[in-house]
């Protein structure tokens, strides 16, 4: 595997791409993508990074990703391997699913992710699959505004964002009703949020796409 321009390194926050060979889909039918997600369970999650957003488009996927060992770009590989195999298999194809090795930028803020994690859950309505975010299932949006209860997005890390209140561990032992609440709030500002996104916010990122 050739070295990589940007290290993935335990701790930090990247943002991950790939698309299909000659922009062709990776994603064949619904199946295949319940089965992305689960292979990338079996190799990378949560051993060697956690997901805080992602979305897979049908030629492309985004995945924003904090590493937990310095293994990540290994597992990565192995998870596209065996992703590629396995479509292969299933629809009797032969060659590359993916164009290349996934691209990668590190990100250094944490106000950046905020406005990343928006980016990508609206791919879907920038490519007019979609009227509303939420209408895309294959995305960890519904997660975050808590119309699923997935497991695989670690929403909180965003969504501490948008709480308005620093609550001590002691005063959330004595209120599980006002922590709910709060939860409950700051998945509404997030929306809002993602709501009110404008293309000349793009340029505050655009550092960090592709």
């Amino acid at each position: 595997m050739p070295r990589r321009d940007v290290p993935l390194v335990a701790g930090h926050y990247y943002h991950l791409y790939n698309r299909g060979h000659n922009r062709a889909p990776i994603f064949f039918d619904e199946e295949n993508y319940a089965f992305f997600l689960r292979q990338l369970r079996k190799y990378v999650v949560p051993t060697h990074a956690c997901v805080i957003a992602y979305v897979l488009m049908p030629n492309h996927y985004h995945l924003l990703l904090q590493a937990q060992t310095d293994s990540l770009s290994h597992a990565m590989q192995l998870f596209s391997i065996s992703y590629t195999k396995a479509i292969n298999k299933r629809i009797q194809r032969t060659g590359s699913v993916f164009e290349g090795v996934f691209q990668a930028k590190r990100v250094d803020r944490d106000e950046y992710l905020l406005h990343l994690s928006r980016y990508i859950h609206l791919n879907p309505v920038r490519a007019e699959l979609v009227q509303q975010p939420e209408e895309w299932v294959y995305s960890s949006y519904r997660d975050y505004i808590g119309l699923r209860n997935g497991t695989l997005p670690q929403t909180e890390i965003v969504l501490n964002q948008f709480k308005t209140s620093k609550q001590t561990s002691e005063v959330l032992k004595t209120s599980e009703v006002s922590r709910i609440s709060e939860v409950s709030q700051a998945r509404k500002r997030y929306q809002s949020f993602v709501q009110a996104y404008t293309m000349a916010e793009r340029d505050r990122i655009a550092h960090l796409l592709f």
